[in-house]
């Protein structure tokens, strides 16, 4: 009987070897699903999920590309939802303002027609200097005499140029997209037109005076005055990422289209993603505040100032990105300008006046070579010449703002004159021994430009818009009563 069972024990255990062998073969040649696995599996705590080297799905290692078409779904979700009352323009607005636009560059055709004149007497003066000396120092006598009317005609074109369009900003295009638009352009052909002006008339001199050492650079050498007076040469000036004129330019060799296109594409993607900040969070936190400000509840105004602060940031930074990183170089690579240091790493600055000098460079060098170093030339103290240039600064500052919000409330003027004691508080921080002061003076930078002054400028002017044309002004008599 044990013989027997014994027997019987042995074969079944020779089957289930046999039987094994046969799954072990069988998972060798064709092994099961995961699903099946998973059924077989009384142990659903041990299963290898982890069995292979894979990538994210971002990454640049990734087999497949990622798809996002479900992003594309959210954006003309929340773009719908955002649109449904963005469109509050006028059809005024528009024409008066693509009038505008169009208008304001004939200010540089002016300005060309002037120096043509001026550039033509001046030919002429030196062609008659083969006369005596005595002749020669009364036909530059004469010439000179003609200076001031010159310069008037430049200043009254410029000024024309800026009031005008400043005019037509404040009394008759009421959105303030629109008119910020036209007064920047209007600004920035007023100072291209400030810098031709400027550098011909020192051109006009030198050659006038070819015996003096003029001190002119090299690189003018291969358009010499007054070989520059061209329509072809202004409108490169017109067009040129620059506020500051010369004759000539370093140039690059061609046109790279797909920088161009990249850069494009950027500028385009950082517009819309301003647009939706603004228009989802910055609106609502702005709105909230107005009966705050009204009532003049400073804890309420303080947290509205915090909550506004990291989405200005956030909006200022895309809008640095997108206008002197994308569309400057853009421009820059289509009409083949060399130098394109826009900017410097001003977000490491440890000081106010570093910060000023980096982050906005086609401004800077403007006020330094056409308003602070004429002045320093002049006689004037460092101090003062930047006085002065902080004074023209604040002055445009507040027109770029005030215009087109019809609202001179003086904000964006005393924060601009502002810095120049923040300049002072701050500059022994530079000269300090060891990384101690530039940190110090990089966090008093920070902190001044991202938690007071662009949120708290940003909402009293728009307080001051609701003031004029929003709630407000129906709040105010309610309140009264």
């Amino acid at each position: 009987m044990t013989t027997r069972t014994g027997s019987i024990t042995s074969a079944r255990e020779e089957s289930q070897l046999n039987s094994t062998k046969g799954v072990q073969n069988e998972t060798e040649v064709s092994p099961p699903s995961s699903s099946t696995a998973k059924k077989r599996s009384k142990y659903r705590h041990v299963a290898a999920y982890h069995s292979e080297s894979r990538h994210s799905s971002l990454s640049r290692e990734a087999e497949v590309l990622p798809n996002f078409l479900g992003f594309r779904n959210l954006m003309v979700l929340y773009g719908v939802l955002i649109c449904i009352k963005c469109h509050d323009y006028r059809r005024q607005d528009v024409v008066l303002g693509s009038i505008l636009f169009a208008s304001v560059p004939c200010h540089l055709l002016v300005a060309y027609i002037i120096e043509l004149s001026a550039a033509t007497a001046a030919k002429q003066t030196v062609g008659r200097q083969k006369k005596t000396e005595k002749e020669k120092e009364h036909d530059q006598k004469v010439f000179q005499s003609t200076w001031p009317y010159t310069a008037f005609l430049h200043t009254l074109n410029a000024t024309l140029c800026l009031t005008v369009t400043s005019f037509v900003v404040y009394f008759y295009i009421h959105h303030p997209g629109i008119g910020t638009i036209c007064q920047l352009h209007a600004i920035i052909v007023w100072l291209k037109n400030c810098s031709y002006a400027f550098t011909n008339r020192d051109l006009r001199l030198a050659m006038l005076n070819p015996s003096a050492d003029p001190g002119l650079p090299e690189i003018y050498s291969s358009c010499p005055y007054p070989r520059n007076i061209t329509i072809n040469n202004l409108a490169y000036f017109w067009l040129a990422p620059t506020l500051v004129y010369q004759p000539v330019y370093p140039r690059t060799a061609s046109i790279r289209w797909s920088f161009v296109a990249k850069r494009l594409a950027e500028f385009v993607g950082l517009a819309v993603f301003i647009w939706l900040l603004s228009a989802q969070y910055a609106a609502p936190v702005l709105r909230n505040s107005i009966d705050k400000i009204a009532i003049m509840d400073i804890a309420s105004i303080l947290e509205r100032v915090m909550k506004l602060s990291t989405i200005s940031l956030i909006i200022w930074l895309a809008g640095f990105f997108a206008l002197f990183q994308a569309l400057l170089n853009a421009l820059a690579e289509v009409m083949r300008f060399g130098d394109r240091e826009f900017y410097t790493d001003w977000w490491n600055s440890s000081s106010l006046g570093m910060y000023w000098r980096s982050w906005n460079r086609p401004v800077y060098l403007f006020m330094k070579r056409h308003v602070y170093s004429p002045l320093v030339g002049r006689g004037w103290s460092p101090l003062g010449a930047s006085g002065m240039v902080f004074t023209l600064s604040a002055i445009l500052h507040e027109m770029l703002v005030g215009i087109p919000t019809h609202n001179f409330i003086g904000v964006a003027f005393f924060g601009m004159m502002f810095q120049l004691p923040l300049i002072s508080l701050t500059a022994p921080l530079d000269n300090m021994r060891g990384p101690e002061g530039r940190v110090i003076g990089n966090c008093i930078f920070w902190v001044s430009f991202c938690l007071v002054g662009q949120p708290l400028g940003a909402l009293l002017y728009f307080f001051a818009w609701q003031a004029k044309y929003g709630s407000v002004s129906r709040m105010v008599p309610n309140m009264g009563a």
